[in-house]
């Protein structure tokens, strides 16, 4: 396995909707790539575009937390979310947007479709912190941020921040909004 870059704020590939996947040839070991670089990084989720890959397959693993019901990491490829029901509020943050968190409103409860490493499909639903990452995982295959949903004056307090991870990859100091 080996560690990937993970991409930041300002990188284009972040703001495109990606591919299916097609070729399942060699995602295994993209997956393990994935999943020991999102353990590195203290992640519980990861887009494939986050590490610059054009493809609609991303990676959680929620299982070393407490109160979660996921005792191992999970893959989604080719996901769709097909249904939403609730709402709930909670704190959110991002590989790719370090030292920035917000609290955002989100669906509760997600019912989605989605392929295995077998190509197999499978439809499931995920409520709590695996439906939050979920959400904001495609969300990143969608070329959406946690940072989008935010009203238009806390968008104007990060601009700095986000325009500072653009160009060096860190904000100058941590923003919780």
């Amino acid at each position: 396995m080996a560690l990937l870059s993970i991409v930041k704020y300002g990188d284009p590939i972040l703001r495109k909707k990606v591919k299916p996947v097609t070729d399942f040839t060699n995602l295994e070991k993209l997956v393990n790539d994935m999943l020991e670089t999102m353990s590195h990084e203290d992640g519980i989720g990861l887009a494939a575009n986050q590490v610059g890959k054009d493809m609609n397959l991303m990676v959680l693993d929620v299982s070393h937390l407490e109160d979660e019901t996921d005792t191992e990491p999970r893959i989604f490829v080719n996901i769709k979310i097909v249904e939403t029901d609730g709402e709930i509020m909670m704190e959110e943050g991002c590989l790719s947007i370090p030292d920035i968190r917000a609290e955002i409103t989100r669906p509760e409860k997600i019912t989605i479709s989605y392929q295995d490493l077998n190509r197999e499909m499978h439809t499931k639903q995920f409520t709590g912190l695996s439906s939050r990452v979920l959400q904001h995982e495609f969300d990143h295959l969608e070329g959406k941020f946690f940072t989008d949903y935010l009203a238009t004056a806390k968008k104007l307090i990060i601009q700095k921040r986000l325009k500072e991870i653009s160009e060096t990859g860190f904000p100058s100091v941590s923003v919780t909004l």
